[in-house]
């Protein structure tokens, strides 16, 4: 596997992952980058877009989603919850949603997904291999905001406790939407709003 990383245009920098298989196919996780920059290293590697993976469905995560599937024919996950076809919501589908703990095989790569509702309704986090996407549910330090349409501090704070008891190594790379990346464990660790949500249990 290859591992790409993008950045969505100011204010917001949304990161975003492209990740390459051996046999040539690619996943993008969180298509926030302009269409140009994907389709520039899809091309110089001679590799094509099967999957665009969505951890929620804010704007400023799936802005070049449409055009990525149109062109490249790839299948778009989403939640149904954040296929709204609104300003902040500008997916009106999605070919299809994830299954709480279930795999997603692209060859060689295995994606696990685990719901994460409180951001948005349709939150979800990725692990694949040593790769931990967390989109807006996580932060270096903190976590996404629930004051916009689909939030929610209790089904936020719930995730959470969710969050701190999966099956990951504590080295796995957590990968958030924004801003610096931070390991699984450190997350456990330090974060305030990790510690505070198993506090409330």
């Amino acid at each position: 596997m290859q591992a790409f990383h993008l950045l969505g245009s100011a204010p917001f920098y949304t990161n975003s992952f492209l990740l390459l298989t051996k046999a040539g196919h690619a996943v993008i996780i969180d298509p926030a980058a302009g269409v140009q920059e994907y389709d520039k290293i899809l091309r110089d590697h001679g590799a094509v877009l099967t999957h665009i993976l969505c951890t929620h469905g804010h704007y400023d995560h799936v802005g070049s989603a449409g055009v990525l599937s149109r062109e490249w024919g790839a299948k778009i996950w989403c939640e149904a919850a954040d296929c709204a076809g609104t300003q902040l919501f500008p997916l009106k589908s999605a070919d299809f949603g994830y299954g709480e703990g279930a795999n997603l095989s692209v060859d060689e790569l295995t994606f696990t997904a685990w719901h994460t509702p409180g951001h948005t309704e349709g939150s979800v986090v990725l692990l694949c291999s040593e790769y931990l996407f967390v989109g807006d549910t996580v932060f270096q330090g903190s976590i996404g905001r629930t004051d916009l349409e689909g939030g929610s501090d209790r089904k936020l704070e719930a995730s959470l406790r969710k969050f701190a008891g999966l099956p990951i190594p504590k080295e796995t790379q957590l990968l958030p939407g924004h801003g610096d990346f931070s390991t699984y464990g450190e997350e456990l660790e330090t974060n305030y709003y990790i510690k505070a949500a198993l506090r409330n249990a």
